[in-house]
């Protein structure tokens, strides 16, 4: 089973081209290897030997872990106000981004890395968010996964899409009968704050939470009447 996580996880830090974390986590395990089944053997002669490697072996998988706790995931739908975001991080070594085609497939990716010892947040639009709350209601939260999910909104403040204005009059109350935390954020200066008291909170009791950044924050997208 040891071999098997490390395995799994070796595989996830390649597949990113983290090579130098890979290498020094061989190097590193296979002495721990070694010099746990030697004091073992010193120790305990054969049996002592075998649990040497074993413990040897457990510490290389915490190694794996931590070399990938290191990284964030954040699956997200092309938006135009999170571009500049977006943009940002691609371009940051500690962020597995995935763009997707629809929300539920960014709800799935942060479900899979949160099983899989990852912390993960999705970028969404108002109306984007209209296709999953029934991943949210028969995944997410019965599962109690922390899923951190930003909101850009529309349908207020300018506004000239019919279906967006629709999406957003439900999207609270949707949010609020599921019983998830959410926050909108108006103020720039209020900003650093909120999300991190509040992805703390959902990290320390495994629930999800919804940031809806306000058009009063990012200045929203309006056509001219």
């Amino acid at each position: 089973a040891t071999l098997a996580a490390q395995s799994g996880v070796r595989a996830v830090l390649i597949g990113r081209r983290r090579i130098g974390p890979v290498m020094v986590v061989d190097i590193v395990g296979t002495v721990l290897a070694i010099t746990g089944m030697v004091v073992g053997a010193a120790v305990g002669d054969a049996a002592g030997a075998m649990w040497g490697t074993v413990v040897g072996q457990a510490l290389t998988v915490v190694m794996w872990w931590a070399a990938l706790a290191r990284h964030l995931a954040t699956p997200y739908v092309p938006d135009r106000v999170f571009t500049s975001l977006i943009d940002a991080l691609h371009a940051d070594d500690f962020f597995t981004t995935f763009p997707c085609t629809r929300e539920e497939e960014a709800i799935g990716i942060v479900t899979g890395a949160w099983m899989g010892g990852l912390r993960a947040a999705v970028l969404m639009q108002t109306s984007g968010f209209g296709t999953i709350p029934n991943a949210i209601a028969s995944l997410v939260c019965p599962s109690q996964i922390p899923a951190i999910m930003f909101v850009s909104e529309r349908g207020t403040l300018g506004e000239f899409n019919l279906g967006q204005a629709l999406v957003c009059r439900t999207m609270r109350p949707v949010l609020d009968s599921l019983g998830i935390e959410t926050h909108t954020v108006t103020r720039h200066d209020e900003l650093a704050f909120i999300v991190d008291r509040a992805i703390k909170q959902a990290l320390a009791t495994q629930a999800p939470v919804t940031f809806i950044l306000s058009p009063l924050l990012t200045g929203g997208k309006v056509f001219a009447a």
